[in-house]
């Protein structure tokens, strides 16, 4: 089964078509139809990733690179495949810059515990944003705290988009920026290209957590100018458990390996180890190919169906979204995050007036409609935004403006129980 395509000289979808791919989404909860918005913290499934991963245990499964019988090549063959698939997605051609892992969380700790424990010590500083996910601030608080690294921060503006005012003294003397290019809360789309060329003229690298943009908007690491990006396949379709670090080439082979054990290693002796060429280098253990290869299958149906649709239409039910929010509660509501929907994505951030994030939720379950409560991994953003939780709405290619209604109406609901 392939995915639908957009309807011819348009920038649309057929989310009525696209939603029969995703066997889920026909799904009752408490006698409604479920209304899944949770796609920041993992998307649905669409049958072709299902019956790829199926296919591969039913007809070929055997554990990859260490076979030479004909199933044990089939798979070594499509795993490989569906690096270079991976690879070409983020406008990469070389397969070798991409490295398998679980998540994008194990992407950023692969290069904090290889790349700066090799390079960075006291004297050396890191810049990260206050409105990163844990994954991209706790790995620089550990290298901060073992090796005397300094950690500062580029702040968030009262309209929360990315503070660049201080970037150049910031980047003073630092060896790594390390930012979103989604923020998973605000929606926030910061601009790669000027943020990677300001670290790099005052001699810094640049790591992009790229695991919120890239199921949204084309990502590109070559026009990025980046120097690593870390995302997961869970958000884009794709089974969890399976992720990558992309990074130039020549910054894997300069960097020593991540974990040891089999399949990093060339040659083992009594005195020593001789690594793996890269990526295997960095990927110690049997890998998650089967994953692999349905990450691969949700790449194609993606590229079917073209970013560039996928972002217009997720920008128009944005859109209609927070108008939909204001119109109907007002000022009791508060969305966080930019109004412009050419600077956000579509997950919307926010609180009712004087009801917790989380007695929204589990209401909202009543009607079928699945958001998000809580800090999203994302307590100092939380903290600069004076709340404790929120809520989220988080939209995809396979929600339309119906989902939007059940949300507000859902939200009505709520507002009701709750006497407001």
């Amino acid at each position: 089964m392939s995915a639908p395509a957009p309807a011819a000289g348009t920038a649309s979808l057929d989310v009525e078509r696209i939603r029969r791919d995703f066997p889920i989404l026909a799904r009752e909860v408490h006698g409604r139809r479920l209304v899944y918005l949770d796609s920041a913290a993992s998307s649905q499934k669409p049958l072709p990733v299902i019956e790829a991963m199926e296919r591969c245990h039913r007809e070929y499964y055997a554990n990859v690179h260490r076979g030479v019988y004909t199933i044990a090549e089939e798979s070594t063959a499509a795993f490989e495949a569906a690096r270079l698939t991976v690879a070409r997605f983020v406008g990469s051609a070389d397969a070798r810059e991409i490295v398998c892992v679980r998540n994008a969380t194990e992407a950023i700790n692969l290069v904090a515990y290889s790349w700066a424990r090799a390079n960075l010590g006291p004297g050396d500083a890191v810049v990260v944003s206050e409105m990163e996910h844990h994954a991209n601030v706790v790995p620089w608080q550990m290298l901060a705290e073992e090796r005397g690294v300094e950690l500062r921060w580029l702040p968030v503006t009262d309209d929360h988009r990315l503070d660049t005012a201080g970037l150049e003294h910031a980047l003073d003397g630092a060896r790594l920026l390390a930012v979103t290019a989604m923020s998973n809360v605000l929606g926030t789309i910061n601009e790669i290209r000027p943020l990677a060329d300001a670290a790099h003229a005052a001699g810094a690298l640049i790591l992009v957590d790229a695991c919120q943009s890239a199921p949204h908007v084309p990502t590109d690491v070559t026009a990025w100018d980046a120097d690593f990006v870390a995302f997961s396949a869970h958000k884009m379709l794709g089974p969890t458990g399976i992720g990558a670090l992309w990074a130039r080439a020549e910054l894997l082979e300069a960097m020593p390996p991540f974990m040891g054990g089999g399949e990093m290693i060339r040659d083992v002796r009594l005195d020593g180890f001789t690594p793996n060429e890269v990526p295997w280098k960095f990927e110690a253990g049997t890998p998650a190919f089967v994953e692999a290869i349905g990450w691969a299958e949700a790449v194609r149906y993606l590229d079917t169906l073209g970013l560039t649709a996928v972002r217009a239409h997720e920008k128009a039910l944005t859109a209609y979204t927070l108008e939909a929010l204001e119109a109907r509660f007002g000022t009791k509501l508060t969305v966080y995050g930019p109004r412009d929907v050419e600077a956000r994505g579509s997950a919307i951030s926010f609180l009712f007036e004087d009801i917790h994030a989380h007695d929204i939720s589990q209401v909202l379950d009543q009607g079928a409609v699945c958001v998000r409560a809580g800090h999203h991994c994302a307590k100092p953003l939380m903290r600069r935004l004076g709340v404790p939780a929120t809520s989220r709405a988080s939209f995809y290619l396979y929600n339309d403006e119906a989902d939007a209604d059940a949300l507000v109406d859902a939200l009505a609901e709520a507002e009701r129980f709750f006497a407001l």
